[in-house]
């Protein structure tokens, strides 16, 4: 268990890692290192929610453009829940920088990662964070998540237990779920455990399911 990148100390010597990876249209140079998620690349979940998401954000703004010309396309805080070595986070902030993200993960080694990324970057609206040190008064208008499947089907369940209720309202939770680890019968549990959450599928693609949960207005 002290080898996998869920748990908070992972064993293993560190030995960082530069690797370039594709964020907010354009190649980046990341840290990576061993005891975290996808270390090597950037793997092929993240990345396709990364492209939808971009799909979702370039209709947002043609809605917007449409309805009401004037308008700015603004959001509050979003949370990267297990952000590993930062890709989400790192995406998120570079595409809107003058929000407020979260990154958080359980591997200490995944957050001096992500610290890392973002300085590298001139980022400066990361949070990163332990999940116990996020303020419970702390809502977010967006979670974002490859979530940590493989740390069992109880343990994700109350993973998921503890954030979805901290959307906003009108706030909305993309996750990436591969199909044969299950992402349908996650779809039907958070559909089936939270009833002010909308729940669809909105892609998929090379196996990979993108799930989208949209909070109640009220």
């Amino acid at each position: 268990m002290t080898q996998h990148y869920f748990s908070e100390s992972p064993a293993g010597d560190f030995r960082p890692r530069d690797i370039e990876v594709e964020l907010a249209g354009a190649p980046r140079k990341v840290r990576t290192a061993g005891g975290v998620f996808s270390p090597e690349h950037l793997d092929r979940g993240t990345e396709i929610l990364l492209k939808t998401l971009a799909r979702e954000r370039e209709r947002g703004r043609e809605h917007a453009a449409e309805h009401d010309p004037d308008s700015e396309l603004r959001g509050g805080a979003v949370l990267d829940l297990g952000c590993g070595w930062g890709p989400i986070a790192l995406a998120a902030a570079l595409e809107t920088p003058e929000r407020e993200v979260w990154a958080i993960d359980i591997n200490e080694r995944s957050r001096e990662l992500t610290r890392t990324n973002a300085a590298m970057l001139g980022i400066t609206t990361v949070r990163v964070a332990a999940p116990e040190e996020v303020p419970a008064a702390v809502t977010f208008a967006e979670i974002r998540s490859n979530p940590p499947i493989r740390i069992g089907k109880a343990a994700l369940h109350e993973l998921l237990t503890q954030w979805l209720p901290r959307l906003a309202p009108g706030g909305v939770a993309h996750l990436v779920v591969a199909k044969h680890l299950g992402a349908d019968s996650l779809q039907r549990w958070i559909a089936e455990t939270f009833s002010e959450l909308a729940v669809e599928r909105v892609a998929r693609d090379k196996g990979f399911h993108v799930i989208r949960a949209v909070r109640s207005e009220r």
